[in-house]
């Protein structure tokens, strides 16, 4: 699952579901391999553990990578939770950018997507954390007061406006 975060591309990496090999695959092809083993030149004892501890790796491994990505969700939907009654700039698909206040949050399969009422009165909705470039440090203001006092996430400050994105 691709997480966004707030100005961040997004780095979705796709990995076919019949590239993973799981435990009962696993155990099939071993099982297989020792069915079919030359009964003069039975499989190594050694070799049989190497194996069974490479696999048990790459389970563990597989597992960690779960839990992160659960990690990154529950991350994202804090982060975007923050977000809520703050202005934020977000660049449009038309390659523009908006400022407006978020309204609302909805979630998509654990993604969440922005609704920003812009200064203009419109609505922008479906908005990802990754469109998100600038949040203002305080609660909503309009556009003009966010040219000094905007902080991009994660970055400090800009116009040499000391600003974080933390907490409220």
């Amino acid at each position: 699952m691709a997480i966004d975060s707030i100005g961040a591309a997004s780095l979705a990496v796709n990995t076919p579901q019949n590239a993973v090999v799981g435990q009962e695959e696993f155990l099939k092809i071993l099982l297989t391999q020792l069915r079919f083993q030359d009964p003069l030149k039975p499989m190594d004892n050694q070799e049989f553990i190497a194996q069974l501890a490479q696999f048990s790796s790459l389970e563990f491994t597989r597992q960690q990578g779960e839990r992160i990505d659960a990690l990154l969700t529950i991350q994202s939907a804090s982060q975007s939770l923050t977000l809520m009654g703050r202005t934020v700039q977000v660049a449009t698909e038309g390659g523009g950018q908006e400022v407006g206040a978020v309204t609302a949050i909805r979630f998509d399969n654990g993604n969440p997507l922005l609704t920003i009422r812009t200064a203009a009165g419109a609505f922008l909705t479906d908005v990802r954390l990754s469109q998100v470039s600038l949040v203002n440090n305080s609660a909503a203001t309009t556009a003009s007061d966010t040219a000094g006092t905007a902080a991009t996430a994660g970055t400090g400050a800009t116009a040499g406006t000391p600003t974080t994105t933390g907490t409220p």
